[in-house]
């Protein structure tokens, strides 16, 4: 998969994640876990960008870890709205599976850096 291809990837997880929030309930305890997924869910792709522009393999790994940190996180709070029932597993289903590649990508990106620097 291409930079550009991840990069689009990521901006449409945060855009279903905004969307997800939009439709949450409304009581104090769901808006700050809605708070919270979307700040994380966002900053998948936000941070992803950032990771592009990594002038060296430290740099990258460094900024590769708060992608991988933040969609981690977002996965957390995907599992806690579905624990819940606050929206129709049905409809958290894409967002999980969705969330869980990523971050598979996000380890394997680390994982070849990572042999490449420790040669």
């Amino acid at each position: 998969m291409t930079t550009d291809e991840m990069k689009m990837r990521t901006k449409k997880f945060s855009l279903m994640i905004i969307e997800l929030a939009e439709k949450m309930p409304s009581t104090n305890v769901i808006r700050s876990i809605t708070n919270q997924i979307v700040r994380s869910g966002t900053s998948v792709g936000a941070n992803y960008r950032a990771v592009c522009r990594a002038r060296s393999d430290r740099e990258f790994i460094a900024k590769m870890n708060i992608v991988l940190e933040e969609a981690d996180e977002t996965l957390f709070w995907l599992e806690i709205i579905k624990e819940k029932m606050w929206i129709a597993k049905e409809e958290l289903e894409t967002m999980l599976k969705e969330a869980n590649e990523l971050t598979a990508i996000f380890v394997s990106s680390l994982k070849t850096v990572n042999k490449r620097i420790n040669k």
